[in-house]
């Protein structure tokens, strides 16, 4: 497994070791020994997947202490951007974001710490999302930010006429008004 650091401290790319042959291949997704041997000590206590289309946004979401979550993102079918906002208001990168493609080609996973904002835009005609978390979902420490906040400035790799944002999602705040405890 490869682990490369990202300009935002604690915020990690993973790429497995893949095994390749004339029947298709095979890596480890996740070991917990691996992980911990590079400082990556979560204990994750479920799986979700989510299955989009082309052009949708999920995101910005997280869920303030102490229910944080920590999340493993990975791509089981197609590409997302993925990407993620520090609003720890004690680091050095409060309020910038990092953005990834992950894909079921490249087999890239982004780890997103607490301490984050998280979501993802669809740039493929479908895409499988699979992603740990070490911490159950709390509806009442749900929080979130606008995909379109001007002042984060994400460029999701989609037009305008394609993007689909949820409902729920479109309700957010802005990013200085997310009221985040990180």
């Amino acid at each position: 497994m490869n682990v490369e650091e990202t300009f935002i401290k604690d915020l990690v790319i993973l790429t497995p070791a893949v095994f390749e042959d004339s029947r298709g291949y095979f890596f480890e997704a996740y070991n917990q020994a691996r992980f911990e041997q590079n400082g990556i000590t979560y204990q994750f206590i479920q799986d979700n997947q989510s299955f989009s289309k082309r052009g949708v946004i999920r995101g910005l979401h997280l869920q303030d202490k102490p229910f944080a979550q920590a999340k493993l993102v990975r791509v089981l079918q197609g590409e997302i951007l993925d990407v993620a906002v520090d609003l720890r208001k004690n680091s050095p990168t409060y309020g910038q974001h990092f953005s990834v493609v992950l894909s079921a080609e490249n087999k890239k996973q982004l780890m997103v710490p607490h301490g984050f904002a998280h979501g993802f835009s669809v740039l493929s005609e479908t895409a499988s999302v699979l992603y740990k978390v070490d911490q159950v979902y709390h509806k009442e420490s749900e929080r979130g930010i606008r995909y379109d906040d001007p002042t984060l400035g994400i460029d999701w790799k989609l037009s305008s006429e394609e993007i689909l944002v949820s409902d729920k999602d479109l309700v957010l705040p802005n990013f200085e008004n997310c009221n985040s405890q990180f």
